[in-house]
């Protein structure tokens, strides 16, 4: 049995975290869980259907409320670290991320923060959400993969070395697509954007290409960034690879559900956790 800050703490420790990220809070706090259902979007019919299903808890991965959706903007400033770490100067790297973060913080000031929280605290089902954590343990295991090709190795490689190991990739109704540049460019430097609260989209694309990165990879793009970045950076040896929305998250949603069932929990995997 595990209580919710035991749930919690399990991801900061598989994370190599110390704290609760900004992305991620306990809205109603429960006890003596044994049986959890998990997914990756999880609101108020999920909790009625936990409910219903004699669960202990829910445990969703994107934030819904409370905090973690008031202050997740908060989390984009991880994009400065994974930047400057790649090479682009701090000089540069700021203001990019302060205007992302800038945005979102006026953007979730609208939220109705207290929605689906107050249903699980009116039914008495334990709620929270785990969302930083299990990316960063998908992002350090792309990392892990990447790190296994050199940079003369066509961006294929890189494809064919994350279906390899991760079998989301494998099993995805999602492909791979390559929005900039070619599969049979050269890998060269290459960019892991994950786990830093949402993509960086074209500003931040454009820092790593300007800087001596030559593929990006994103787990989603919009459009209109993608548009952006094609016209600019099309033809001048630059990659931009997208994973995939769901099968990216879903890496390390299940490497944490693995623990937890290891540790005697029993767990129910839905809404978009690729088994």
């Amino acid at each position: 049995m595990m209580n919710t800050d035991q749930l919690m703490q399990l991801s900061l420790d598989m994370a190599g975290m110390t704290k609760i990220p900004a992305d991620s809070a306990i809205y109603h706090p429960g006890e003596n869980i044994k049986k959890a259902i998990m997914g990756i979007d999880m609101g108020a019919p999920e909790l009625l259907l936990g409910r219903d299903l004699g669960y202990d808890a829910v445990i969703a991965h994107h934030p819904i409320g409370d905090t973690a959706r008031l202050d997740f903007a908060d989390v984009l400033w991880t994009h400065l670290d994974q930047m400057t770490a790649a090479g682009v100067p701090e000089s540069v790297a700021r203001p990019i991320v302060e205007e992302k973060v800038t945005n979102a913080q006026m953007g979730m000031h609208a939220a109705n923060y207290d929605h689906t929280p107050s249903i699980a605290k009116l039914i008495d089902m334990p709620y929270l959400n785990i969302h930083l954590p299990l990316d960063e343990i998908g992002r350090q295991m792309m990392v892990e993969s990447t790190n296994k090709l050199s940079p003369d190795q066509p961006v294929s490689a890189l494809i064919d070395q994350f279906k390899a190991d991760m079998k989301e990739f494998q099993i995805a109704l999602t492909d791979f697509q390559v929005r900039v540049g070619s599969p049979d460019n050269p890998l060269g430097k290459v960019a892991i954007s994950h786990a830093a609260g949402t993509n960086g989209g074209y500003p931040i694309a454009k820092a790593y290409f300007d800087h001596g990165v030559d593929t990006v990879l994103y787990i989603h793009c919009s459009p209109q960034d993608t548009q952006k970045i094609k016209e600019e950076y099309e033809g001048k040896g630059k990659n931009m690879v997208i994973s995939g929305h769901i099968s990216s998250d879903a890496v390390g949603i299940n490497v944490y559900c693995d623990e937890l069932k290891k540790q005697g929990l029993e767990i129910t995997r839905i809404s978009g956790i690729l088994t």
